[in-house]
C-alpha cells in the first residue's frame, strides 16, 4: 500500500510517497515529465548502479545516468563541478529535471547541483539508505563539504517529490543501516519519547514489521519542523532541533577525515556527547545518559570514538560549524528524553568535558 505525506510549503509543497516498491510510480513520473517535454537526467553512485543495475534500468529506461564514487569525498567542490558539467553536457534547460537516486551524499550533492545549475532546476529524490529516507531527502537542505568543515557550502532547495521504497533497504549493508538508525534515535530523543521507548524495548532491524511506519513517523516529525522553520531562522528551537548530536558529530567527521566514520556513526557518538552535555547542564540524570548509550549500542552504533581524536582539533572544528553564533557553537540539548531545545552561550569547557567522556584526548 502506498501512502503520501505532504510537506506543506505553499507553492513549493511536495509529496513524500511511501511504499515497499515504488519503481512503477517513479517510472510513471519520469514518463509524465518526458511527455510534457521536460528532459530528465539521473545522478546516482557507482555502488548503487552496480548492485541495482536491473532495477535502475526498469525505472529509467534509456535516461542518461552519471554515477559518481560513493562516500563523502564526492561531496566536494570538484564533485559539484563534475555534476554541473554533466548537466550542461546533457543540454538541460530550466525545464530540466534531475532525478537523484542514492543516499545522503548523493542527495546533498545532487540537490545542490540542481539549486545551482541555471540558478535552479527541479529535482526528485529517491533515497536508497535509511539515513536518507528518514532525514536528508526531506527538507531541502543541500550542500557540499569544504576542508574547513562539513556542509559549509549549500542552499535551501526543496525537491519536487520524494519516493521512499523500503524494499531498497534489503540490500543495504548492515553498517549503513545502523548509520541510519542514528537519525531515527535522534528523532525519538528530540521529540518522540514513545518512539525512543519503542527502540529501547525492541531494537529496529531491516526485517522489523514496524520499519515502514517508523520511517514515516520520522519524516512526519521532520516535515513539521521544516514547515514551521524552513530556513532555520527561529531564535529558539525550530528546525535547528534536527541538529541534535550533529555539532559534535560533524567535528568528528572532519577531524577523523571524511569517510573514517559514516555520518550516522559520528552522529551516534554526538548523541552520546550531547546527552552528557545535557547532564552537565542539569537536565538529564546519569541514568538518562546510560539509557541513551544503551539504545545507541543496541543498534550496532558506537558510543565512543574508536581511537582518541585531539580535543583541540575537535573544538576548532566546532568553532567553524555553520551553526556558530556570536563566536560560540549553538548546541541542541535534551531537557529530557523526548524533548530537545537549542541553547547558546554554553561554556566551552562543558562541551570539552563532554567530548572527553566519549573518547577525545
Amino acid at each position: 500500500m502506498v501512502e503520501t505525506l505532504t510537506v506543506n510549503l505553499g507553492s513549493r509543497s511536495y509529496p513524500l510517497r511511501f511504499g515497499p516498491d515504488l519503481s512503477g510510480e517513479i517510472r510513471a513520473e519520469v514518463g509524465k515529465l518526458i511527455t510534457a517535454g521536460r528532459k530528465v537526467t539521473v545522478l546516482t553512485d557507482r555502488n548503487l548502479s552496480d548492485m541495482q543495475a536491473e532495477l535502475l534500468s526498469s525505472m529509467l529506461g534509456d535516461l542518461t545516468v552519471l554515477a559518481v564514487a560513493p562516500g563523502e569525498e564526492s561531496k566536494s567542490l570538484a564533485g559539484l563541478g563534475r555534476v554541473l558539467d554533466f548537466l550542461a553536457e546533457q543540454g538541460l534547460d530550466r525545464g530540466g529535471v534531475l532525478l537523484v537516486i542514492g543516499g545522503g551524499v548523493i542527495g546533498d550533492l545532487g540537490g545542490f547541483a540542481a539549486a545551482s545549475y541555471l540558478r535552479g532546476i527541479d529535482f526528485l529524490q529517491v533515497p536508497t539508505t535509511l539515513l536518507a529516507m528518514v532525514d536528508s531527502s526531506v527538507g531541502g537542505k543541500t550542500g557540499i563539504n569544504l576542508k574547513a568543515g562539513k556542509n559549509l557550502v549549500g542552499a535551501f532547495h526543496q525537491p519536487r517529490g520524494v519516493f521512499i521504497s523500503t524494499n531498497l533497504l534489503a540490500t543495504l549493508p548492515p553498517r549503513e543501516f545502523a548509520a541510519g538508525m542514528a537519525e531515527v534515535i535522534k528523532y525519538g530523543l528530540l521529540g518522540d519519547a514513545e518512539l525512543f521507548a519503542q527502540l529501547e524495548k525492541t531494537p529496529l532491524t531491516v526485517a522489523s514489521p514496524k520499519l515502514g511506519a517508523v520511517i514515516r513517523r520520522c519524516c512526519a516529525i521532520k516535515a513539521q519542523l521544516v514547515e514551521a522553520d524552513e530556513y532555520e531562522r527561529a531564535k529558539e528551537g525550530g528546525r535547528a532541533l534536527l541538529n541534535l548530536g550533529h555539532t559534535f558529530g560533524h567535528a568528528i567527521e572532519q577531524v577523523a577525515g571524511y569517510g573514517s566514520y559514516l555520518h550516522g556513526e559520528a552522529v551516534a557518538i554526538g548523541l552520546c556527547a550531547a546527552a552528557r552535555l545535557s547532564q552537565k547542564l542539569g537536565f538529564l540524570s546519569a541514568g538518562d545518559v546510560a539509557r541513551v548509550d544503551a539504545v545507541v549500542a543496541a543498534h550496532a552504533l558506537p558510543v565512543r570514538l574508536r581511537q582518541p581524536l585531539p580535543l583541540a582539533a575537535l573544538q576548532a572544528a566546532m568553532a567553524r560549524d555553520k551553526k556558530v553564533r556570536s563566536g560560540l557553537p549553538r548546541f541542541v540539548v535534551l531537557r529530557k528524553l523526548g524533548e530537545a531545545a537549542t541553547q547558546d552561550g554554553i561554556a566551552p569547557e562543558l562541551a570539552a568535558a563532554s567530548f572527553r567522556e566519549v573518547g577525545a584526548a
